[in-house]
């Protein structure tokens, strides 16, 4: 598509978006060529865009993916606009279908330290380990975990300096056990031989390359499934789990929004929703008057 590896190359050098989210709006805009069928871009119409949007819906897209779609949509004629000369973005004003809200899955704190206390001596093992413990004990994203350098550990300290999303930096706490199982997860890493380009990959494959998240998602399941725990269990339920936890102590938002690196507190706030069902819970088996009969 003209000017589509152009606009790739703005999201990753101007706006200084991740790989990861740049693979998906070069995807969503492959989507929107396709649905023209070849039509000049300049010429769709807002009636066109909401049959995009029909069609979409028609394949049974979830209203998040078309969302997404719509926004990278938006984006791209945004960006024509200011520096290719078209005149309107035909997205402007358009909406995905809306959906139920879910709220997200969070493990109970049982099960959560259950889960992440994974036992063996072997190198994946203690790799692993490192892994679940970090997701849990500093409620990283995916893909701030598998990017994640040596040099960004500060175990004095008990911190992780994490590069988010828009390349924002923030600095997250380190737990005890966390730490513990990194340190030990370290001390194996050094035993394998490792290209210089990785050389400051935390997470690293008998290979000696860095982690991809496939990988990772693969080995969190794998565990889930050894260890008789949800078997659709991903990373980011435990990172859910993360907040919702720190909300239910702490009841700081502020906080939490802080180490999660929401921009936006309405982001955040969908924990208080999982904290008012965990207080409902024990309402529910704890008040005698709320007992059904």
């Amino acid at each position: 598509m003209l000017h589509l590896d152009a606009y790739i190359q703005h999201l990753t050098f101007e706006r200084g978006l991740s790989q990861l989210t740049c693979i998906n709006y070069r995807r969503d805009i492959s989507l929107l060529e396709s649905l023209a069928e070849a039509a000049d871009l300049q010429t769709i119409s807002h009636a066109q865009i909401r049959r995009f949007i029909g069609k979409l819906h028609a394949r049974e897209l979830s209203s998040k993916s078309i969302a997404r779609a719509l926004s990278a949509w938006r984006g791209f004629y945004d960006y024509l606009i200011h520096h290719h000369g078209y005149t309107q973005n035909p997205v402007h004003g358009l909406r995905a279908p809306k959906a139920a809200k879910t709220l997200p899955q969070a493990l109970s704190v049982d099960q959560a330290v259950n889960f992440v206390d994974i036992q063996g001596g072997g190198t994946l093992d203690l790799r692993d380990h490192a892994i679940l413990e970090l997701f849990y004990s500093s409620g990283l994203r995916l893909a701030e975990l598998v990017n994640l350098d040596i040099d960004r550990l500060d175990f004095t300290d008990g911190t992780v300096e994490v590069i988010g999303k828009g390349n924002k930096t923030r600095i997250v706490p380190l737990g005890s056990h966390a730490a513990e199982a990194m340190q030990k997860w370290l001390q194996a890493r050094a035993l394998i031989p490792t290209a210089e380009t990785n050389k400051q990959a935390v997470f690293i494959t008998q290979q000696g390359k860095r982690i991809t998240p496939r990988a990772v998602q693969y080995r969190v399941k794998a565990w889930a499934i050894k260890q008789g725990a949800d078997s659709n269990l991903h990373p980011h339920m435990l990172r859910h789990s993360f907040a919702s936890h720190v909300l239910q102590s702490s009841q700081d938002l502020r906080a939490v929004q802080e180490m999660l690196g929401h921009a936006n507190i309405s982001t955040t706030q969908v924990y208080t929703h999982l904290d008012f069902q965990h207080l409902a819970k024990v309402y529910d088996n704890a008040h005698p008057r709320a007992k059904k009969k």
